[in-house]
């Protein structure tokens, strides 16, 4: 059964060792979020596996959906529930054949024809975004409120907010679809993981994100 849920952690291991990496994740598990993707942009492919497989140990013990950025390889290798694939990486209809229907598969939208084709060739999710300005290390392009809401409108798929999220700017998607919120920087380098997941949590509610129920 497929599993997807409105807020939704990406890793970055920025200015953390690799125990409160780890940590981190675990305390945001246990306080809420409700899936996690594993991004590593650097290392082989053996310790990017061997992060998968310590990654999975969490998400496995709080019964959580884990994902793995670009490589549907490490994905298979550890027993990820499947892939987030950006524009540069192999097509979602590709991974849909190699991963096969029960892999959940996400994909980066910012235009509405990148939204149509990746629902069109069976992404489970979109990201879409930055909504803000944001952090972390990974090549963004600002998309606009109004950009965000055509695409849920789109879709019939999950559509997830992503970029410079915190949960004083939640607000900025209310009433537009948005099925989640994905959070990468405001909690991986949150002082306190757990109180800014609960945060977001008590934004996305007062703002009534999902708007409707998702389904597995």
């Amino acid at each position: 059964m497929k599993k997807l849920g409105p807020l939704y952690l990406i890793t970055d291991h920025t200015n953390l060792t690799d125990d409160q990496f780890l940590a981190v994740i675990d305390t945001a598990c246990q306080a809420g979020v409700d899936m996690v993707q594993l991004r590593e942009k650097e290392g082989s492919s053996r310790e990017l596996l061997d992060w998968a497989n310590r990654v999975k140990e969490i998400t496995d013990k709080y019964d959580l959906t884990l994902l793995i950025d670009d490589r549907i390889d490490i994905a298979q290798a550890s027993g990820a529930a499947g892939v987030h694939l950006g524009q540069s990486d192999i097509p979602v209809k590709i991974a849909r054949q190699i991963l096969g229907p029960d892999a959940i598969i996400g994909a980066t939208a910012k235009t509405l024809d990148q939204a149509a084709v990746a629902a069109s060739e069976g992404a489970d999710y979109l990201g879409c975004g930055a909504i803000f300005p944001t952090t972390t290390h990974v090549k963004t392009v600002q998309t606009s409120v109004a950009t965000f809401k055509a695409i849920c409108d789109s879709v019939t798929i999950p559509v997830y907010t992503i970029g410079g999220m915190r949960p004083e700017r939640v607000n900025a998607v209310a009433n537009t679809g948005a099925a989640g919120v994905a959070v990468v920087s405001n909690v991986m380098q949150a002082t306190d993981p757990a109180a800014q997941v609960q945060q977001f949590k008590l934004a996305m509610q007062e703002n009534q994100i999902p708007a409707k129920q998702m389904k597995d």
